[in-house]
Parts: structure tokens; sequence; C-alpha cells
């Protein structure tokens, strides 16, 4: 499949900004199951510095630098990517998980893709007690790595509650986890978290759900997502597997990735700092076009 996709991130500002520094992770993943194609990203007011490289996981990430005054910031990534990714079945064998625990703490490169760097806690995923003994009920002993992660995301969709007034980016684990409610970012945090308690790498994947309207009814313009969901390493002969906790699905042709990392600090699309306004409004619109 090749997807046409604009993501467009606009701030508006109560009062004018006489300085912006902003870093952009927007370019969508190549490798995987998925090609890019081609990327461009217009900026507005422009920027009198872009400077552009890879970091640590591999994410294009751009830094750019807005020295005009302006009380309006509009970010216009446009992409358009290739995706063929076949996802192993529900019930598919699977080494056991205390296999791939094993050989996960055995690892010694300390590359982006090697599991021994996503099995510790990170910046926005603590191991919790709690947590790890709520992920341990799908892991029983000798229980296939794909076995038990399926259940884990399928308990999770059924037990938290879809709620995106109930959570912001600062909400603590804990918090989530005691309440059950929250987005995608919460749900994947709750099951990366619960993975790593027991010694299982997991990261955190960034990108886009292309959605499909009811039957009969128009697709709005700006109506798809960003999105979060979960890659779990599961051995050297089936890699990393991506698993959606949101949605109950192995991640497969309606998954877009734009970066993976260890949680949500590691891949934001847009983040940064400016000198001016104390109050902004955001507003993200996203498309994702099917071409063929």
């Amino acid at each position: 499949m090749i997807y046409d996709i604009r993501h467009v991130t606009t701030y508006e500002y109560e009062s004018p900004v006489s300085f912006a520094r902003c870093t952009l992770r927007l370019e969508p993943n190549s490798g995987h199951g998925q090609e890019l194609i081609s990327h461009k990203v217009e900026i507005r007011p422009r920027p009198s510095e872009r400077n552009v490289r890879r970091d640590f996981f591999g994410t294009l990430t751009e830094s750019i630098v807005i020295e005009a005054a302006h009380r309006n910031l509009r970010i216009d990534s446009r992409s358009r990517v290739s995706v063929d990714r076949k996802p192993p079945a529900r019930d598919a064998a699977s080494p056991s998980w205390e296999s791939i625990r094993d050989v996960a703490f055995e690892a010694t490169s300390l590359g982006p893709s090697s599991p021994v760097g996503y099995v510790f806690a990170s910046p926005l995923v603590p191991v919790l007690r709690p947590v790890s003994a709520y992920a341990a009920e799908s892991f029983r002993p000798e229980t296939g790595i794909l076995a038990g992660a399926v259940d884990l995301m399928h308990r999770i969709r059924a037990e938290f509650r879809y709620d995106p007034k109930a959570t912001a980016i600062s909400t603590p684990l804990d918090e989530v986890f005691d309440k059950r409610h929250g987005v995608c970012q919460d749900f994947a945090h709750v099951m990366i978290a619960g993975l790593r308690g027991l010694g299982l790498p997991a990261a955190y994947v960034s990108g886009y759900l292309r959605t499909i309207p009811p039957l009969g009814q128009a697709r709005l313009q700006g109506a798809d997502a960003t999105h979060a969901w979960v890659s779990l390493w599961c051995g050297a002969e089936l890699g990393w597997i991506d698993f959606d906790p949101t949605n109950d699905l192995l991640v497969a042709n309606d998954h877009i990735v734009l970066a993976m990392g260890r949680d949500f600090s590691d891949v934001s699309p847009v983040d940064g700092i400016i000198v001016g306004s104390p109050k902004q409004k955001l507003g993200v619109a996203v498309d994702v076009l099917l071409v063929e």
C-alpha cells in the first residue's frame, strides 16, 4: 500500500512570541515493512536556522529557530510512504517468554535496535510492581512470547477506557494504571511498563493510523490521527513485532511508523521552547490517504 500523509501542527499564541526553538520528528521511518518515498516540511514563519541530524534511534530530527516575532506557527509535513507489513497470526507458535528475557539480557550490542536498551525504566515509563504483576497474569510459565503479548494487549483494550480528556502528557503512569483510562500514549506506556517489569524488551512507537469512515459517510478532512503503540522484541528469528493495545491489533498495513524510542519523550513529533506568550492553543490535523 502507498499512502500520502499530511500532518499539520499549528500554534496560536495569546501574545507575540519573540523567539522559538523547536525539534521536529516528522519524517516517517524506513524499514520493517515500510519505505519512505518522499518527505518535505514547510514552516511559517520561515525559520532563521534549520539543522538536520539522525538521533541515536535513527530518527531524522530537525532543529529549527524562529527569531521573528509571531503569534501563529504552522508546521506542514507531507510524506509519501509504501507499507507492506505482514504480522504473525495471533495464535502463531513462538519461543517461551523466559527464553526471550534471558537472551535479551545477554545481548552485547548497544546499538539502537539491540533489545538490551529497552528492558530498563525510561523517563516516562517507570517499572512499577503493580503493573508488572498485572502483566504477569498473561505470561504464565513457558507461555509463548507472542501468546503472552497478545493476551496482555487484549486485556488492556478490554479493561482500560479510552478517554481523551482523562490524561495529559504529564500524567504519571501509576495514575493511568490506577484509574484505568487514557489515550493511546497511556496504553502503550502501560503495556511497555508491564513487559519491562518481566525483563522483556519493549519500545514505544509513534506514527499514524488510517481511519475508515462508517459506511455511507464521507471521509472528513483532518480526521485521521497520530497514534502510538508498542514494539516487542520476540527473539532473533521473529525480531521486533508491533502490538496496538488501543485497538487490540497486531500492526499491519493501516499503521505508518514515524519513530521508535524508549517512550514518548524520545519520539514526540514536535517539541521545543518559546519566549513570550504564557498561553497557547495547539491544533493538529492529520490526513492519511491511500494512493494505491
